[in-house]
């Protein structure tokens, strides 16, 4: 008798724990895969039975997906317009929350980036530069306006490869497909890549802002964890990871 009361105790015990876990699936911009990673481990850290899922991937190729119903219940985009029209067109559980402006960058694996600039592209040993996709992907939208501000977009357009999302344009200068790419400072910043050919920071003035602002979706309205990681996203270590990787937070000015 002792016995079966111990096992309903453990059981009972056991359906509790499970109940108070929670479950979420982010989407997230690709400039943000070191930045998010190191969050959600730190969050896990304090919250060890809560699952987190994330998805790294372009942000406009997101918010189609969640327009069409995909399952995220929080949406971090490179571009805060696409959380915006998710807003406008009754898909979010909250208000857009602004949490970084992004820097873009020419990085290279192979060449001293720190010593370049927007002219060194038209150098002719340069036969290959990686941007990503400006039809979806915010990063290539401003590599375009920093290019065509520059007045290097009809001399360089032929020489351009266009990566799915920024993480797979790093990928082009890092497998050696490109010698030079113009990708996220947030990326080129993590110890894995500035080891190699470093990087220039490109001027603000040549481009949009790149101002980036997250959601939760209309999925996750009664989502508990949704709430609570929103609301991590403002904590003082998620600001000291941001910065780390080199995003300028709401309200900082942006470093020339």
């Amino acid at each position: 008798m002792k016995f079966a009361k111990h096992f309903l105790f453990v059981a009972l015990t056991l359906l509790s724990i499970a109940a108070q876990a929670e479950k979420i699936t982010i989407a997230a911009a690709s400039d943000l895969k070191f930045a998010m990673d190191e969050i959600i481990t730190g969050f896990k850290q304090a919250n060890p039975d809560d699952q987190i899922d994330v998805a790294y991937g372009s942000s406009g190729n997101f918010n189609t997906q969640i327009q069409q119903g995909a399952p995220f219940d929080l949406f971090f985009s490179a571009d805060i317009g696409f959380p915006r029209e998710l807003v406008k067109n009754g898909l979010a559980a909250s208000e857009v929350k602004p949490y970084a402006l992004g820097r873009i960058v020419l990085w290279s694996a192979s060449m001293d980036a720190t010593k370049m600039s927007m002219a060194s592209l038209n150098d002719p040993s340069i036969t290959r530069i990686a941007i990503a996709n400006p039809k979806h992907a915010p990063y290539g939208k401003r590599a375009e306006e920093a290019l065509r501000a520059s007045g290097l977009w009809e001399q360089v357009e032929y020489k351009l490869v266009f990566g799915e999302n920024i993480v797979q344009t790093t990928q082009f200068v890092q497998t050696g497909n490109a010698q030079v790419g113009i990708i996220a400072l947030s990326l080129a910043g993590n110890p894995e890549l500035s080891q190699k050919g470093g990087y220039w920071l490109i001027p603000d003035n040549l481009h949009g802002p790149l101002e980036q602002g997250f959601i939760i979706s209309k999925r996750a309205e009664n989502n508990a964890l949704a709430k609570r990681f929103a609301e991590h996203m403002s904590s003082a270590d998620v600001r000291a990871v941001m910065t780390k990787y080199g995003f300028v937070l709401p309200g900082e000015a942006v470093a020339h």
